[in-house]
């Protein structure tokens, strides 16, 4: 009977204790709000005022650069006078070449352009290494590799491993190659996840799982790396680009969008995307979001997660 009354109270105690721990954290965290929002404001506008990375004759490397935020990458890149390797899979018609070249005309010094592909660990060797044997050193690796399925319950499970294998490995194998180079010119890391990493959206089950391991493995490596290399994560929301239009879902497997997701959503311009995403990695910014606007809905995310779920299943564009 003691042992019964003892283990209730026991069970008693550890609810109470967890109810108390997290209503007293979260009070403490509104009482010390306004303190959080001056220390954001003062880190703000040290973030402004701190001098920017010189990319004159700094080697970048960029995966996925063929079109999108990759391409537009490789312009910024080239208009601050950075070296470029840019890297994508081989592809009828390939527009890499086009890409090397407008970076030229936009002030790269000069240029190398390669077809492999991230999810083959030997081609991610090899490219690293023709960097290398290139330019002779690495300053910038940008993995932006990446690709985007809709998935929904009656999809085959099969057809999205690919998924994992290019936004997962196909950051992780060029970042194990490059780390040795890397650490030789305290140079630095950029990792294209995303928002759908940190809050759940429909359809993006695999990609949103893809994008969180990212995630996961990134800030891990921060504790073996830094501050010789520095790494910066973006978590970038909706950028106008094709992944976030029909026409791509469509040629994908799965299940599509309705329509384009900038029809209804606010979405940036790649373009003024990849240029903040630029100044704030030459500013030596660990973690960039954009648009920015997309912080209040992660936080809203995690503080009342019944209405993110309302809302997002509300509005889903997703095709079943």
């Amino acid at each position: 009977m003691k042992s019964g009354v003892a283990m209730f109270a026991s069970i008693f105690n550890y609810r109470l204790t967890n109810v108390l721990v997290f209503y007293v954290t979260l009070l403490l965290f509104i009482l010390v709000s306004p303190s959080l929002f001056i220390w954001k404001l003062v880190n703000t506008i040290r973030s402004c005022l701190r001098c920017k990375e010189n990319m004159a004759g700094k080697v970048v490397m960029i995966t996925g650069a063929s079109s999108g935020l990759g391409e537009c990458m490789a312009y910024e890149y080239a208009k601050h006078g950075a070296y470029l390797a840019i890297i994508s899979t081989r592809k009828p018609n390939s527009r890499l070449e086009q890409v090397a070249h407008r970076a030229r005309e936009l002030g790269s010094p000069d240029f190398l352009f390669m077809f492999a592909d991230v999810t083959k660990v030997d081609e991610c060797r090899m490219f690293v290494g023709e960097t290398i044997k290139h330019f002779g050193r690495l300053d910038h690796l940008v993995c932006n590799a990446g690709i985007g399925r809709i998935y929904c319950i009656n999809s085959d499970v099969t057809k999205f491993s690919q998924v994992i294998d290019t936004n997962f490995w196909g950051s992780v194998y060029p970042t194990h190659f490059a780390i040795p180079h890397l650490m030789k010119t305290k140079g630095k890391i950029i990792v294209n996840s995303s928002l759908g990493g940190v809050m759940s959206t429909p359809g993006g089950a695999f990609y949103n799982a893809s994008k969180a391991a990212l995630i996961s493995f990134y800030e891990t490596l921060k504790f073996e790396v830094s501050p010789t290399i520095t790494i910066t994560i973006l978590t970038l929301g909706f950028i106008q680009t094709k992944v976030i239009t029909n026409e791509y879902s469509r040629n994908a497997a799965g299940p599509r969008l309705s329509r384009d997701l900038s029809d209804v959503l606010l979405t940036m311009e790649a373009e003024a995307c990849v240029k903040a995403v630029v100044d704030g990695i030459r500013k030596g910014a660990t973690s960039i979001t954009e648009p920015r606007f997309w912080k209040t809905v992660v936080m809203n995310k995690f503080f009342f997660p019944q209405a993110h779920y309302s809302l997002f299943n509300y509005y889903s564009l997703v095709e079943t």
